[in-house]
């Protein structure tokens, strides 16, 4: 397994962090280094994602917790398991700070394989995370 993460702390609340995120990843992904996305973000939805990293490929994924607003985790991959990737968006608050934890996980009999043809992903963990906190300590 492979897990990429970041972390950063916001200074806004939690239900303010959340709005922030749920709304720029609908309306303006692309400060997120997200080129697209299409579908809603609700619980059971599928959605489809293009990224910087890769334009010319689609990421078909599905939303398997929605809880706002604290959590939310996709995931997608290949039939039978034989590759997976999961990531987990998480905010915990204490008072009008609010930390967003940002983890990607891949798996699958086939990870070591593909691993090996994706890019580096912590300099676009780290991009997302600064845009969140920027997004959210805002008075948009």
């Amino acid at each position: 397994m492979k897990t990429y993460a970041t972390s950063i702390e916001i200074s806004a609340t939690a239900e303010r962090v959340w709005s922030a995120l749920i709304d720029g990843l609908q309306n303006d992904p692309v400060p997120f280094g997200i080129l697209k996305i299409e579908g809603n973000l609700s619980l059971h939805s599928r959605i489809r994602l293009w990224s910087e990293i890769d334009p010319k490929r689609v990421f078909v994924l599905r939303v398997v917790v929605f809880q706002a607003p604290r959590k939310m985790v996709w995931q997608g991959g290949m039939p039978l398991g034989l590759f997976t990737g999961t990531r987990t968006f998480a905010l915990s608050a204490t008072g009008d700070t609010t930390t967003f934890d940002m983890q990607e996980v891949f798996g699958g009999l086939m990870s070591g394989l593909i691993m090996k043809t994706i890019p580096d992903l912590n300099p676009s963990f780290e991009k997302f995370a600064k845009t969140l906190k920027e997004k959210a300590e805002s008075n948009e």
